[in-house]
């Protein structure tokens, strides 16, 4: 039988969690271990609370397979390594030494090492030319598991030095690297806007930049998020010369919910916003600022028009020592509903309604008490946020403009005409 360790770190030290059993997916099971147990550690997911009995198949597979990437990327990487797609322990024994979040997934008596290579500027402009088969290549190489359907990639980078290093074994990289998509124009563009038009609007996002290794077309840009479950500083131990960042512990809604990734959207009423900010009421160590935050990216989800907004694309963070978990910053916030081939229902349903045309701010009203928040403080944010909208696209859209970026312009107008934005003015 198959037996992979679960290691977490915890202040830069990685520590043995428990242990994944089993042959197949349907036998899969997590059991924590003696010591962790002992040591009262804190649960690696909220659905996973500490006990000595072992998980089941559904419950282990929620987080674990929650781990991993979807779509193409997981298919692609899983003929690389002659494995079914949907056998999620191979992919994870050899994905999971460098995961999101702080949980390391390795083989007994392994000992895979750490280090960098660097990687030169002609393949930086093959990534962001070639899309999600290099990306998929380069995950592959790194033992690296990212989650999400999209061409994405972990690097390190040098930011003093403008270089970047494909990390591997179990060397953590700084930023996950996301190719424009070829079905989506301009998709790069878009995410910048609408990060820019998010923070402008209050929302704490993660730190985002565009790697522009030609004109700016599509196949000259990479998107670059720093990953906020990375820490860098002075006393960080290196890694051939490179400072190696320690992780923090992440979870998204759906681990946290023990909800799988292929139930990420609520295609039918299932109270995921509910549950959501019953997670932050429960555990954030500041529920009322976590709970604010949420609804103000929901109600800017909302205007912007993202409707790929699912339960996997909000996250939990937690602290260094594991104690304390907060609301991520926000990511993925990309404003969907410019292309004529995205849906217009949104990822799950705002006051009983999911349609991106049907939703209206009586809507937000219902959902604010589907969330257990105060109608006036809900309200208040949604015309608020509402309010200074258009003057935050705006402005975004003129720095990305005055940088090159002039297709900022045209999304700009769409998202004005197709957002949700539309709808209430």
């Amino acid at each position: 039988m198959r037996k992979l360790l679960v290691s977490i770190e915890c202040r830069g030290r990685q520590v043995q969690a428990g242990f994944l059993t089993g042959d197949s997916p349907e036998e899969a099971r997590f059991r924590y271990s003696d010591t962790y147990l002992e040591n009262s550690m804190t649960p690696i997911s909220i659905s996973l609370p500490l006990r000595e009995d072992t998980f089941s198949a559904a419950e282990t597979a929620a987080f674990f397979d929650g781990l991993l990437p979807e779509g193409f990327t997981r298919r692609t990487v899983a003929k690389w390594l002659h494995a079914d797609e949907r056998d999620y322990l191979s992919i994870l024994h050899d994905l999971g030494r460098e995961c999101l979040g702080a949980v390391c997934i390795t083989e007994e008596g392994e000992e895979p090492g750490a280090s960098y290579e660097r990687i030169s500027e002609e393949q930086v402009r093959k990534l962001a030319a070639e899309g999600a088969v290099r990306s998929a290549e380069m995950v592959t190489k790194a033992h690296l598991s990212l989650t999400g359907a999209s061409g994405k990639a972990g690097l390190y980078y040098d930011a003093p030095n403008d270089a970047w290093y494909l990390p591997r074994g179990t060397a953590p990289s700084t930023h996950i690297v996301k190719q424009s998509h070829v079905r989506l124009e301009a998709i790069v563009t878009n995410e910048m806007l609408s990060l820019l038009t998010a923070a402008r609007c209050g929302i704490p996002t993660a730190e985002n930049f565009i790697v522009n290794m030609g004109k700016g077309r599509d196949p000259d840009v990479l998107f670059a998020a720093r990953r906020y479950d990375r820490q860098l500083g002075p006393d960080n131990p290196k890694i051939d010369g490179l400072p190696r960042p320690f992780r923090l512990h992440q979870e998204d809604f759906a681990q946290a919910m023990g909800i799988p990734a292929s139930a990420k959207y609520e295609k039918e009423p299932g109270d995921y916003l509910g549950r959501m900010f019953d997670i932050l009421r429960t555990y954030s160590a500041d529920p009322v600022t976590d709970q604010l935050a949420l609804w103000s990216t929901l109600v800017f989800d909302y205007l912007i028009g993202n409707t790929d907004a699912h339960i996997k694309n909000f996250s939990l963070l937690y602290g260094s020592d594991l104690k304390t978990i907060r609301l991520a910053p926000a990511y993925d916030i990309v404003s969907t509903a410019v292309y004529k081939e995205s849906t217009r229902d949104m990822a799950f349903h705002i006051g009983g309604v999911s349609s991106l045309d049907e939703i209206t701010r009586d809507s937000f009203r219902l959902a604010a008490s589907e969330a257990g928040i105060g109608e006036r403080m809900a309200m208040r944010c949604f015309d608020v946020m509402a309010g200074k909208f258009r003057q935050a696209l705006g402005e975004s859209t003129k720095e990305l403009a005055d940088a090159g970026f002039g297709k900022a312009e045209e999304i700009e107008k769409r998202i004005l005409k197709t957002g949700g934005i539309h709808t209430i003015e």
